[in-house]
């Protein structure tokens, strides 16, 4: 038996991508979903397997906005509390 290392085949391992790998690997599920020529099963593995690497690119997103908000937070405070000593 032949293991599948097709990007559908690796649900798990989302968790341990970073938002480059994860963009990487939807291009690439992306493009053979354009191209065409799957079966019906495997492009809607490939369809969930896009759908999860999305979810995962705006999860890292959404936490880079967090961390933008909260450091221009921080410095609004800092600058705040200088002024008014």
């Amino acid at each position: 038996m032949t293991e599948n290392n097709s990007p559908a085949s690796a649900p798990d391992s989302l968790d341990a991508l970073s938002y480059e790998e994860a963009r990487e690997q939807l291009v690439a599920v992306v493009g053979r979903l354009e191209a065409g020529g799957a079966s019906l099963e495997e492009s809607l593995a490939l369809w969930e397997r896009g759908e999860a690497l999305a979810k995962r690119c705006e999860d890292w997103l959404e936490g880079a906005r967090k961390r933008l908000a909260s450091a221009r937070d921080a410095g609004n405070d800092a600058g705040a509390s200088t002024t008014t000593g």
